[in-house]
């Protein structure tokens, strides 16, 4: 296959995976391919693939003879999704920032920044950023394995982030919380940023709880 369609089919897969994320993508029902391809002007071929990557990324399902479909939003899976962040990314940034570079804390404080500047101009971008600004409290401790998990359960979180932050005042709320951790995190001082990380990603999950009904 070509660089060319390689290229255009990693296009595709940003311009949906955007969709789903903000929710202009209805869920279970399935998603007319032709109509797409038209609009986006492309062949089915980058666009099977793009979505092919979306289920793998758990955004989208399929079912023989009826396509693709956006995942439902679901209690249960938040629960799991932040049940499994909070056993893994609380320790994994405590350890990081211990080891963290200058040029790692520049890369975090760069994260933040851009979450604060798509918070106040671009929310569409708010939810990628959130999981930007997570990552780099990980990335400097240099365990791939760990990264990759967490990098999976952020993908996933993505939606569910949006949600979170539909009513009133979270945004208020994640933003001060972010500071608070990002300044435990710069200070190195591992048990503040353990703690407020699992005060941060808790506090979410119960509010996903009930907004989600369960």
């Amino acid at each position: 296959m070509s660089l060319v369609v390689r290229t255009l089919s990693e296009q595709i897969f940003t311009i949906i995976r955007e969709r789903i994320i903000s929710g202009d993508l209805p869920e279970e029902q399935p998603i007319r391919q032709d109509a797409l391809a038209n609009e986006l002007g492309v062949s089915k071929i980058p666009l099977r693939e793009a979505l092919a990557r979306l289920e793998q990324e758990g955004l989208l399902t399929s079912q023989a003879n009826r396509g693709f479909f956006v995942r439902s939003l679901g209690a249960s899976e938040a629960e799991e999704i932040y049940e499994l962040r909070l056993a893994i990314e609380p320790d994994a940034a405590a350890r990081a920032a211990r080891v963290a570079t200058t040029a790692d804390q520049d890369a975090a404080r760069e994260a933040l920044t851009a979450l604060d500047v798509a918070a106040r101009d671009a929310l569409h971008e708010v939810a990628h950023r959130n999981r930007a600004f997570h990552l780099a409290l990980v990335r400097p401790l240099g365990a791939a394995l760990t990264f990759q998990l967490i990098e999976r359960l952020q993908v996933l979180a993505e939606r569910y982030v949006v949600q979170h932050l539909k009513p009133a005042g979270r945004e208020d709320r994640a933003h001060e919380e972010h500071h608070a951790l990002l300044d435990a995190w710069l200070a190195r001082d591992e048990a503040r940023v353990a703690g407020f990380l699992i005060e941060h990603i808790g506090a979410t999950m119960v509010d996903l709880r009930a907004q989600l009904g369960r």
